[in-house]
Parts: C-alpha cells; structure tokens; sequence
C-alpha cells in the first residue's frame, strides 16, 4: 500500500539516513524537523525506498499534509482516524506525515498512533518547537528529533555535479545549499529569485500566518538587520535601541518574541556567548547566523564588505550539521569565535578572512593559546597556507575545513 510514487533519481544524504537507521521498525516516532525546502520530504522518499528494499511486504502510507488530497485531515481526531482506516492487517505500516504541523492538535494523534505497535511513524515539520513541552514528557524516550539542515559543501558538490574548486565554493557562499537549486539554471538572478520566494513561503506560513503576527514591516526590518549583522554581538535591547534611533518604537520584549519566531522557523539560529573559565552562559548578548546563506544573500545581497560575516556563518552552519552544539567563547579580554562540544568533546574554532597581518595572527591563534586545556584547536581562513603549524594550532582553509 503506497499512496503516492517516489521520485526517481534521489540523491542519498547517508548523514541523515544513519542517523535514523538504528531506529527504523521501532516504537518510536522519528520526527525530521528543518527550514522549509531542506529536503525533509525527500529523505521521507529515501527512507521508503529503503524500507521496501530491506522488506519486501512493509505497507507504507504517506500523507502529504500540504497536499489537497489530504484536505480533509484538519486536527489530530481526522488524522489517527484515517491512519487506522489504511493500516494494514498483515502486518507493520510504515506511516510517513509530511508537514505534520498542519494538522491542529497533532500531538495528541501521535501519543495515541505510537501505542500501536503495528505502526512505525515518521513525519516532518517545519517549527523548532515540533515536539517540546508537554509532548516531551509524555512521549519521553519514544521519540527522536533529528533536524535537517541545507547541503553541507560537499553534499552541494555532489547533488551539482562539481568539482571541488574556488568557483564550487564562490557558488555555495552566494547561493547557500537548498537541494531544488539543481533543478535551475545557474545564473544569479533566477536562483535568487526563486531563494525570495521561498523566504517569503517561510515568512508568512511558519511566521505571520502561525503567530497572527500584525507587524509584518517589522519583522522584515528585523530580517534584514540580521542579515547585515551576521555573527555580529547583540541583545534585544540594543535592536530596540537601534530602531528608536530610527523612529520604531518596538519594546525589547518583543523584539525577543520575534527573534523567537524567526528561530522556530528556522531563518535563523541563536548562538549564546559561554565563559569559557567561569563555565557558564551569559543572560544578555548572541550572536545569529543564517540557516541558509542564499536566502540571506537574497534579500539583503551578496556584498563584497560582507565576505568576512559570510565566511563565518559557513563554518557555523558546518559544525552544526556536523552535529555540534556551539557557543561563542568568551575569555579575559577576548573571543573565541565558536566553542563546540559533542559527545563529550571540545573543539575551538577561530575565523578569519586572511591572515596577511602580524596583529591579524598574534589575535586569532594568541586568544586559542589563552585556553589552557588539550582539546583540538585551529583557525580557518580563506586564505592558503601550507607551512607549519602556529604553537600546535591548526590552520586550515575553508575548503579543507568544509571537506
């Protein structure tokens, strides 16, 4: 039983695939959560196309949630209802929701849907918050969020057929890695044109339309700050500031409730500043780097004064879709620019466009030689440099850096 044909020609992203293998026919909702067009739906395909290879009997069901076919699907009752119409009797359904955050009161669907053990359940969304709070708890340890992010460089390489070159990485600073963009011809105002269009998709489903936000001038304006202050040191309070300057009066708490918006639809990620000595998180100032470069590059262009903002929401982008968890580092009268931490591990990572300056080098590697524990350091420019290390310190260029 398949409700709809898979695509041909999918490219495998394995990092996601892996990652969900281990729980494939388990008991357990597997929950894609990710930016709207970072192929979400399309990893639903792989894992249909893997399932019927490894069981040759399974029952799938797929529901496209933005799809009319399934208009009739409105809250979590309709939703159960017509899952357990089509399940199978001969064995296990694979069920897979795309868009599961269209159906009104979901969550309550998928705590009664994952009891049943002839159901393995997967399902996308496109809202941070897709299985927080209450869900949490009672699906505590039935359930796993994996969030899908844009193409890493090297899977940009392969879904466009590219060698690894300078012009490969130009390509993938300016147009960011939404998978669709293989389908377009490789000129700038055509990708960015369709990049606008899906910016204002996310604006005005997962945004406007989700929050009833009235102010819609604003969190435009917001976007665009943003975007001219990638990687930038701020709080609520200093964009309040700034826009009263302007002559927007927008209080600093909601600020914050849009910033939050903009988060949850993934536009942007919220990186917090950690006392690297102290061991703790500040209250007050992050910084926020773009889920996807193109979009950003978009609406607020691809600037020349910009390169330096740019090359660092790269290697953040990289390290959390290498699975880090990262904060900006804070010491006695410095920065490290990314401080990531997985499965127990650290690593240190400073930025820089070049190192061509003395006061360039003695900044970036003398702020990493101020931490004093073993664990990898390094610095990434974009600049070449083939020699030694500095003191034991890495460099790397962004293209090894992102291999």
């Amino acid at each position: 039983m398949t409700t709809t044909p898979t695509p041909s020609g999918l490219v495998t992203r394995d990092v996601y695939i892996n990652r969900v293998r281990p729980f494939i026919g388990k008991q357990i909702i597997k929950a894609f959560t990710g930016q709207r067009r970072v192929g979400k739906s399309y990893l639903l395909f792989q894992l249909i196309e893997l399932i019927k290879k490894e069981d040759e009997t399974a029952s799938i069901l797929y529901i496209n949630l933005e799809d009319l076919a399934f208009s009739a699907i409105q809250n979590a009752l309709d939703l159960s209802e017509y899952i357990l119409s089509k399940q199978s009797e001969l064995g296990k359904t694979y069920v897979f929701i795309d868009e599961i955050q269209e159906v009104e009161s979901f969550e309550k669907a998928l705590r009664s849907l994952v009891l049943k053990e002839d159901l393995d359940i997967y399902c996308t969304g496109s809202n941070a918050n897709l299985l927080s709070g209450e869900l949490a708890s009672i699906l505590s340890g039935r359930f796993i969020e994996i969030t899908v992010h844009s193409l890493s460089y090297s899977e940009f390489l392969i879904f466009h057929k590219l060698k690894d070159t300078p012009k490969s990485l130009e390509m993938y600073m300016k147009w960011g890695g939404l998978p669709y963009l293989i389908h377009l011809p490789k000129r700038d105002e055509i990708v960015f044109e369709y990049l606008k269009n899906i910016y204002t998709t996310i604006i005005y489903r997962d945004i406007v339309q989700r929050y009833a936000l009235r102010n819609v001038r604003f969190l435009e304006q917001l976007i665009r700050f943003l975007a001219d202050n990638t990687g930038s040191l701020f709080s609520a309070k200093k964009i309040s500031d700034f826009l009263k300057s302007q002559r927007v009066n927008i209080a600093p708490n909601q600020v914050q409730v849009y910033l939050n918006h903009l988060e949850n639809a993934f536009i942007n990620h919220r990186v917090e500043r950690y006392d690297i000595v102290g061991k703790r998180i500040f209250e007050i100032g992050e910084k926020y780097y773009f889920e996807n470069l193109g979009i950003r590059n978009a609406i607020w262009g691809y600037r020349l004064e910009d390169r330096a903002k740019i090359l660092e929401n790269v290697v953040y982008n990289h390290l959390i879709y290498k699975g880090y968890k990262v904060k900006v580092g804070v010491i006695p009268a410095g920065e490290i620019d990314f401080v990531c931490e997985k499965e127990g591990e650290k690593l240190y990572v400073q930025v820089a466009l070049t190192l061509n300056e003395e006061q360039t080098i003695e900044r970036e590697f003398g702020n990493l030689l101020k931490i004093k524990d073993n664990y990898p350091k390094m610095v990434v420019t974009l600049d070449e440099f083939s020699g030694n290390t500095y003191q034991g310190i890495q460099h790397l260029t962004l293209q090894r850096f992102l291999r």
